[in-house]
Formats: structure tokens, sequence, C-alpha cells
């Protein structure tokens, strides 16, 4: 790869084939594990450290349009999460969109919440589920290595999910 373009920002029409190419190309190396964007989260317990990293777009953790590594969203984001053993991701949902995991390493346990009720599954390699919009979830990493998955996210930009009374999130900022 020789394009210093950032990825996906080229015209398909004007731009060398080659160059064009290159620039829709993303690789593992050019990846960033970005253990900040969720760090506000670390206020509820150090359980829920975990990292984002973006392939395509934003996610729904904020605002990283000015991250050059990653093709601009046109439909959906991609992004890979690190969850450390004993790691969590909180429940929350996702009113605009839904949300799907894929497993690539490690295990999650995933909760899908309803009327203080919660219902749990774990995923392995390969795995995945698909969560709709409105509906509430969870992660846990139960195994004891990392577990590294893909978070596929339907829309563009999607809203900043928000945190139920039932979640420990409820009630904490993002400053």
């Amino acid at each position: 790869m020789t394009s210093t373009t950032a990825p996906g920002t080229l015209d398909y029409d004007s731009a060398d084939l080659a160059e064009y190419t290159d620039s829709l190309i993303l690789t593992r190396a050019s990846r960033h594990e970005d253990f900040d964007t969720l760090s506000f989260q670390e206020k509820a317990g150090p359980q829920f450290r975990r990292a984002q990293i973006r392939y395509v777009g934003s996610g729904a953790t904020g605002n990283h349009e000015g991250d050059h590594r990653t093709i601009p969203s046109r439909g959906f984001t991609f992004s890979n999460m690190l969850l450390p053993p004993g790691g969590e991701g909180p429940e929350h949902t996702h009113h605009d969109v839904e949300e799907a995991f894929f497993v690539l390493e490690g295990q999650v346990e995933v909760g899908i919440h309803r009327d203080g009720k919660v219902e749990k599954r774990t995923l392995g390699y390969r795995d995945m589920i698909v969560v709709p919009a409105g509906v509430p979830r969870s992660l846990k990493n139960t195994g004891d290595v990392d577990a590294l998955f893909c978070v596929i996210i339907g829309a563009q930009k999607p809203q900043i999910p928000t945190y139920p009374e039932t979640s420990v999130m409820h009630g904490i900022t993002r400053d």
C-alpha cells in the first residue's frame, strides 16, 4: 500500500485506480486501541475499561470524525471492541439502530434486558448476535483472555445510547 491519503476519501471517478484501491484498505497495523473513548464509564468501576478499535465511522461512542485512520461512514459503523477478562459493557439502549456483535477471540456473555430481567448467552469464536433498536443489552468477558469482537452499528452516525435506571451507568456523565 502506497497511499498516504485518508482512507476512503478519494473520488472513484478521478483518482488513480491503484491509489483509490489502496485508500479503501484498513490494516491491523494502522489501527489504534482507544481506551479513552469509553473511559468515562470507569467512574462506575474498573471493570468498564475497554478499547474501541475503529475502522468505519465513529461507532456510537462520540465524535471521532478527526480520526483520519478510519473510512468515513456512509451507512454503518464498524469497529472492534477489546474487552479484558472480567471487563463489562454496561446495560444501555440504542434507540435508533440495531447493533451486531461477531466474536473473533475469547468469549463474550451478552445480556438482553427487559423489565428487570436479564437473559444471558455466551458467544465464542465466530458466534454472532444482532440486537434490534430499542432493546437494552449488556456485555461481559467471562473468560480468562481478552475478548475481541466486531461491532457493527446500522447507521452512519447513531444517536448516543441511553442508560436506563437499571444500568450502573445511569446518571454518569461523559465529562
